[in-house]
């Protein structure tokens, strides 16, 4: 038998966009709380609560980050690496929540209409337009290869996207005295959320059932590795995420005898440039039929 791994611990920082972010939604809460007790805003004040979810999301994607650096242990022997997926799939059900909280509230609001003070709703929105989009774009370059960015990333637009929308709505309401204007617009914010966190939930509970990354075909996988010289089966093909930026995979190869450790080398590297998979692992098998591997069978664990 013959293992090899290929590690890859070049990563981005997101410390500062984290640190960044924590720090203007608490001062905006803070803002908001204040607003709400000046003004006597309910609405305001519930915000405030709404935004310190956020808060708690961040931290919980940051705390997350911090963990799958940490080194491996005895016991753990991968670390902490999987607390970011862990922490994708808690991130987007607490979006789901929350979305759900502000369709209820905006649906209540249609037959029970609030009186709202357009001018002033519109203002506080604004600062949260610019509180909320300024962080998402910190997490915009790290939205695609990373769910826990993406979750970070998704709170954080979706915010702004509410924001907008009840700007938009203050506007309406003190042009026409329309009241209804305000739920109509944030049911709609929230079903345009919905499917991008929807699409969050399917892929952190992928990755959480160590499902193959969405990113990677296996099927492509088992052809480069089944024409590489010298092989004549891949049997036993795992691929999996190890944290939602690393992927891991084994196989058992059966290989003619001359295949050597820089065949190996060859092969975890090719893994690594062309399906970004930073840790391989590969039983170099001869095929002697008088020693069958028992997990040469299709389906077989």
């Amino acid at each position: 038998m013959a293992i090899a791994h290929v590690h890859n611990h070049a990563e981005v920082s997101y410390d500062r966009a984290f640190a960044v972010g924590v720090t203007l939604n608490s001062v905006f809460v803070v803002v908001e709380v204040v607003s709400g007790f000046l003004t006597g805003s309910l609405a305001l004040l519930a915000d405030a609560g709404h935004n310190l979810s956020d808060v708690l999301a961040l931290t919980l994607a940051w705390g997350a980050l911090a963990l799958a650096r940490r080194a491996p242990t005895e016991r753990r022997t991968y670390g902490f690496r999987r607390s970011s997926i862990l922490a994708a799939l808690a991130n987007s059900l607490i979006l789901l929540f929350v979305i759900g909280g502000v369709t209820w509230e905006a649906v209540r609001r249609l037959f029970e209409p609030a009186t709202l003070q357009g001018g002033g709703i519109a203002v506080v929105a604004a600062i949260g337009v610019l509180v909320n989009g300024g962080t998402a774009l910190l997490f915009l370059s790290g939205r695609h290869g990373d769910a826990n960015i993406r979750g970070a990333f998704l709170h954080m637009a979706s915010d702004a996207a509410v924001s907008l929308g009840v700007v938009a709505a203050g506007l309406l309401i003190v042009a026409t005295g329309f009241q209804w204007i305000d739920p109509v617009i944030s049911i709609g914010v929230s079903l345009a959320i919905l499917f991008g966190t929807l699409a969050l939930l399917r892929d952190s509970l992928n990755l959480a059932l160590d499902a193959v990354p969405a990113r990677i075909d296996p099927g492509a996988v088992r052809a480069y590795l089944s024409t590489l010289p010298g092989v004549q089966e891949v049997h036993d093909l795992h691929v999996w995420a190890m944290s939602t930026t690393e992927t891991a995979l084994t196989a058992h190869v059966v290989a003619v005898p001359d295949n050597d450790d820089a065949f190996l080398a060859v092969m975890c590297e090719e893994l690594h440039e062309r399906f970004e998979i930073e840790h391989a692992t590969i039983q170099l098998e001869r095929g002697d039929p008088a020693f069958p591997c028992v997990l040469a069978e299709e389906h077989a664990l």
